[in-house]
């Protein structure tokens, strides 16, 4: 490279920093400005729900939507990033926004919990799903059932049942059932097994009908 056009390089080079940086800014500055629990809608006229993603697949890190602000964070543990000792999440883990399933019903007071089948998504990223069924789990002895769910554009989307899911692709039951038992360490969870979307629905129906009432 000549000296001539040396100032050229690295003006171009200053000027694709700057983009980048920009870019970057606006996309930070455009989350920061969401309320995750109140700027979407939980379900589509068609009954799929909306899915925001916490914890994208095949990730360590436990973010999660605080209360009542609805940001995106990174959970601590005395002081310290929570990261999960075990192997990535089998799917992109989110909340239902708009959902709160109360005590009285079973629940712990948060929204709705999903674990959405398909590609991995951004992090913050609100996804369409299609409800499959629901995972009943215990954490130490209190009831923390998992939404399962199938990304709108996964080759999945097509199933409509947990029975279908198992049936026709071998495993994947098995090892989402495997992972929440275990991802604690052991002991920690007791899965309860699978119950059908009927189940699902219901749950998410007193979820719905619960976060209104909550804001009346």
């Amino acid at each position: 490279m000549t000296n001539a056009k040396a100032p050229l390089y690295i003006l171009l080079l200053l000027l694709f920093i700057i983009c980048n940086s920009c870019i970057k800014l606006n996309n930070e500055n455009s989350q920061a400005d969401i309320n995750f629990l109140t700027d979407f809608l939980p379900q589509h006229p068609n009954g799929d729900i909306n899915v925001v993603i916490e914890i994208p697949a095949g990730t360590l890190e436990k973010w999660e939507v605080t209360k009542p602000d609805g940001k995106l964070e990174l959970e601590q543990i005395n002081g310290q990033p929570r990261i999960v000792q075990y192997i990535g999440y089998p799917g992109n883990y989110g909340m239902v926004p708009q959902t709160l399933l109360p005590k009285s019903a079973g629940g712990d007071g948060d929204p709705l919990d999903v674990l959405v089948l398909g590609s991995s998504v951004k992090r913050g990223s609100a996804i369409k799903a299609k409800v499959l069924g629901v995972l009943r789990l215990l954490d130490g002895g209190e009831q923390d059932d998992k939404l399962i769910a199938v990304q709108a554009d996964s080759p999945l989307y097509h199933l409509n049942s947990i029975e279908e899911l198992a049936e026709g692709y071998n495993g994947i039951t098995g090892i989402i059932e495997t992972w929440f038992s275990n991802y604690k360490g052991p002991g920690k969870l007791e899965s309860n097994g699978f119950a059908d979307r009927t189940s699902a629905n219901e749950i998410l129906e007193l979820a719905i009908a619960a976060y209104k009432e909550a804001q009346e």
